[in-house]
Order: C-alpha cells, then sequence, then structure tokens
C-alpha cells in the first residue's frame, strides 16, 4: 500500500471502477456509483486501516464520503489537526 492515504483511496476505488480512469476530487463517489453498497463495508475498512482508528458506524455521515475532497477532510485532513 502507498504512503499516501489519498492515493490509497484513489486506487480502492478505481480497481473496482476501471472504466472511470481518473477522480476529480469534487465527483460525487456516491451518485456516480464509484463506492456501492456492496464496497461500501470494505471501504470503511481501509479507511480504520489508513487512519489507524475504528470508525463508529453511530457517527457516520454519508455525505463525508461524496468526494474525495470530503473524505480527505474528514478522515485525513482532521486528524491530522488534532
Amino acid at each position: 500500500m502507498t504512503a499516501d492515504p489519498m492515493e490509497a483511496v484513489r486506487e480502492f476505488i478505481l480497481g473496482r471502477n476501471p472504466k472511470l480512469g481518473e477522480l476529480d476530487v469534487e465527483m460525487d463517489l456516491i451518485d456516480s456509483r464509484a463506492i456501492n453498497s456492496l464496497a461500501f463495508v470494505e471501504f470503511i475498512f481501509l479507511l480504520e486501516e489508513l487512519t489507524g482508528e475504528p470508525i463508529d458506524p453511530e457517527e457516520l455521515d454519508l455525505d463525508d464520503f461524496r468526494t474525495l475532497k470530503t473524505i480527505e477532510a474528514r478522515f485525513f485532513t482532521q486528524k491530522a489537526t488534532r
């Protein structure tokens, strides 16, 4: 796995959606089905692995997963500023 957590996120999404080619940071990953319900649980596990912290399902907000930008802000930028 790569040292850059956001690169690992991109690889995860593109690995399941090779036709996307490239991911724009503003692309809605939910509406475009780049992250679908089947991959969502795996995606949560990936984020837990990358952040080193458990993710409480009770605290999940779908909007935190909409774009690469929101994923980075919620799971990586906030952690760095704590």
